[in-house]
């Protein structure tokens, strides 16, 4: 049943009915679309056949993560899927990889899409009681998602307290291992080949790369050389401009918080004095002329196509918030214009986290909602389950056989022509293919894994991620004595694994007074460091500390108490595994 919720506003009414009747495509997101119920038949011995139908049923499926090339399941991946499972799927995508709005109109309204992917908006759902318990469900009908989390499956509980499982991990690959660095600070091939590929491990190694090859070259193809630019539009300004004081000073990615090691105190990682420091030295780079003027009023197509330019020198971010730049330099023969990664920090005394071992902690999911029957919901679950099956994370990771890749005495490979599509033409690809659009559906393993013939399931392997450089870039890793840009960067082993896994893959703590408290804070924060970059260096001190003075109202510090006991609250759920 779909659940009801009053509402008094018209006003509000008005929004809904604008959003619903868009979502999924057109459709509203609690129409069911008439489906196939015969989920199990009995057999000559009485039990019940759990064979998952394949007659046609349509979904509707909203995506908390942007999805540009969605096609409505007619690229070719998405085909093979639906002839294999009967399943299509009527899809709404959030805009920008902004969930928060469209999922506090579904719970204004009650109506939900029947399968969803709500990012960290999980914990207000199941206040609302929208979510599905799927603990049953995973246990009865879903033995390939049994398979991949079985040693793992106590971190998929919502919490200490409730112990149902209302999402499956579909962003944290099980048993992941990364091959190479797509993050750090980035620094162009060109700049690094001219100064005779000098060592960039401190931020003051850093700027005087970028500051000696824009000295000798102050236009690039005729346009003015940026040797460093950020992007701050909306949420982005996570990525380049404040998680990165994080990594540079020594932490972990957990979000906004820094969570101490020992004791899982969390606090908001602005706190930390050395990450002031951070900020400081962007102010620096500001107030030199080096950091693009326009960092902080860009928005991400002008951030994107200043490095398309090539005449951005560095970069402060990660390899998936740039990449279509990066590939169109690639498609027009620029790869000198590429980028290396390197683990920079304020000082020495840091090392990058960048690889830090998170386990297998539990990640943003794919869950079910109560706009489903109970006879929908297991030929959901059914569907979710096949997407997790060998064949299926095949053909989302590789695509099909003969068409995207070969078989050659038993090993997968990709053809020259269709990796350099995927390379250099990589928006078109994925529209075309599908291959990667299903991500948000797919409980799967981690790059490094071998299925039963000895192949990975991903394409992500050492192999292939070298064949894949440039000569531009082998020669710059060569320089390096490295073979991909990861061996410059501490590996797992250099630190102990995080007892709570990344704290920003836990769903957030429910409640009005924690969600207004967090806003409250996100708002603070990005106004002031913004202001405290593009300050005169004496005007620098005086914004920063009224931040932090700031930051000890509006109830954020019984904010960072309940965030603290959420992490300490899931060490001893995951301890008792």
């Amino acid at each position: 049943m779909v659940q009801k919720k009053g509402l008094k506003a018209v006003a509000l009414l008005s929004a809904l009915a604008v959003v619903t009747a868009g979502c999924g495509g057109g459709g509203d997101t609690a129409t069911k679309t008439p489906a196939s119920t015969d989920t199990g038949t009995k057999t000559e011995t009485g039990a019940t056949d759990t064979t998952p139908s394949t007659e046609p049923v349509t979904f509707s499926f909203f995506g908390g993560d942007a999805s540009p090339n969605w096609t409505g399941m007619q690229d070719a991946v998405g085909k093979v899927i639906t002839e294999k499972t009967g399943v299509s799927l009527n899809a709404e995508f959030a805009v920008s990889g902004t969930d928060q709005q469209k999922i506090a109109l579904m719970i204004a309204s009650g109506e939900y899409p029947q399968i969803i992917f709500p990012k960290g908006e999980t914990s207000k759902l199941v206040d609302a009681g929208a979510m599905v318990d799927l603990t049953d469900l995973i246990d009865k009908y879903a033995p390939n998602i049994k398979k991949i989390y079985g040693p793992y499956m106590n971190r998929l509980k919502f919490s200490k307290d409730d112990p149902s499982i209302y999402t499956i991990p579909t962003n944290a690959m099980v048993d992941q291992t990364s091959f190479d660095a797509g993050g750090g600070f980035e620094v162009q091939l060109a700049v690094l080949e001219e100064l005779g590929y000098p060592e960039i491990r401190t931020v003051e190694d850093f700027e005087k790369a970028l500051k000696d090859y824009y000295a000798k070259n102050p236009t690039i193809d005729g346009q003015p050389t940026i040797p460093l630019t950020l992007n701050a539009d909306d949420w982005k300004i996570m990525i380049t401009v404040t998680n990165p004081a994080v990594y540079a000073t020594g932490g972990p990615d957990d979000g906004e918080y820094y969570i101490d090691p020992e004791t899982y105190e969390a606090k908001l990682h602005y706190k930390r004095p050395e990450e002031k420091e951070y900020f400081r030295w962007l102010n620096h780079m500001y107030n030199t002329g080096l950091l693009d003027k326009e960092s902080f009023t860009q928005k991400n197509d002008q951030y994107l196509a200043k490095i398309a330019s090539g005449r951005v020198l560095g970069l402060i971010d990660q390899n998936w918030n740039y990449q279509e730049a990066e590939n169109s330099l690639k498609g027009a023969g620029k790869h000198e214009r590429t980028y290396g990664h390197f683990p920079v920090t304020l000082t020495e005394e840091y090392e990058d986290h960048s690889f830090v071992d998170i386990g297998n902690g539990s990640g943003y999911g794919v869950g079910l909602t109560t706009a489903l029957s109970e006879e929908e919901q297991i030929r959901a679950i059914q569907f979710i389950d096949w997407m997790a099956s060998d064949e299926a994370q095949i053909l989302n990771n590789w695509g099909i056989e003969g068409e995207h890749y070969t078989l050659e005495n038993g090993k997968r490979t990709i053809p020259a022509d269709v990796q350099d599509r995927k390379t250099n033409d990589n928006a078109a690809f994925t529209k075309e293919s599908g291959i990667g659009l299903y991500a948000p559906l797919s409980v799967r393993y981690g790059d490094g894994v071998k299925d039963s013939t000895d192949n990975y399931y991903t394409t992500n392997y050492p192999e292939q991620i070298t064949a894949n450089y440039s000569d531009e870039m082998k020669k710059a890793l060569a320089a390096y004595d490295a073979t991909t840009w990861k061996d410059l960067f501490p590996g797992k082993e250099d630190f102990p694994v995080k007892a709570w896994g990344a704290a920003y893959n836990l769903p957030a703590p429910s409640g009005s007074d924690y969600t207004v408290a967090f806003q409250k804070s996100q708002d603070i924060v990005r106004k002031a460091i913004p202001a405290a970059i593009v300050a005169t260096p004496e005007q620098f001190d005086g914004i920063y500390d009224q931040m932090l003075t700031d930051l000890e109202g509006s109830g954020i510090p019984e904010m960072e108490a309940t965030y603290t006991q959420l992490i300490k609250d899931t060490v001893e759920a995951w301890n008792a595994e």
